[in-house]
């Protein structure tokens, strides 16, 4: 059974890829756009489910500068800082995911970078964290987030990376039930490696 189960996930995570190199450029980035607004749309569904009231989104909202810059930005700059670390000690094939993250942000401008980074710092965290993690659970939620990202299944460096900064986003917003921190941190985290792959990929075109 583990065979199988093992088989059935590398076999989905191959047509997946497979999936994604047959898209344009802008396919792609129409389809980041668009999972995203599905993530969104569907966290505030949940919500009319699984909350009391829809006022209760009010409440993971909480404007504490201090505990913003403590948990949400320092620990981004933290992570952005070992990921580009990690990223010049380790060979390239340890981080390829396919060419996905360059195709969407290798020729972009920042303006845009940000945006994205934003959009899909947002819609995760309502959802994984806003809506799942406080319905079911921190482990759950946390697995879940990973579990999104399939495509790095058949890379373990990627895979560790994404489980250890889901479980730590997960472990802040269990500490602090706030959502702008975990935003912050996500956005940061989403923006700067964004910028840096934009612009390493500018300088390795030369």
């Amino acid at each position: 059974m583990e065979g199988q189960a093992q088989e059935t996930s590398c076999g989905w995570n191959m047509k997946q890829s497979e999936l994604i190199k047959q898209l344009s450029d802008k396919e792609l980035k129409l389809n980041l756009l668009f999972s995203q607004l599905l993530f969104l749309g569907i966290s505030i569904l949940l919500s009319l489910f699984l909350f009391d009231h829809f006022s209760d989104w009010l409440l993971l909202f909480d404007w504490q500068l201090k505990e913003i810059f403590y948990f949400g930005i320092i620990p981004a700059f933290i992570i952005v800082l070992i990921d580009i670390l990690l990223i010049n000690l380790l060979p390239d094939t340890a981080f390829d995911d396919g060419g996905v993250n360059r195709r969407i942000f290798g020729d972009q401008p920042a303006s845009f970078i940000f945006g994205i980074s934003l959009l899909v710092a947002v819609s995760e965290e309502l959802l994984f964290r806003g809506v799942i993690q406080s319905t079911f659970g921190y482990l759950f939620a946390s697995i879940l987030f990973a579990i999104v990202h399939i495509r790095y299944l058949k890379k373990p460096v990627l895979l560790l990376s994404v489980l250890l900064v889901s479980f730590f986003i997960g472990y802040i917003f269990s500490v602090t039930e706030n959502l702008i921190v975990t935003i912050t941190l996500h956005f940061i985290v989403d923006f700067l490696l964004g910028l840096y792959i934009r612009f390493r990929s500018e300088v390795h075109s030369y």
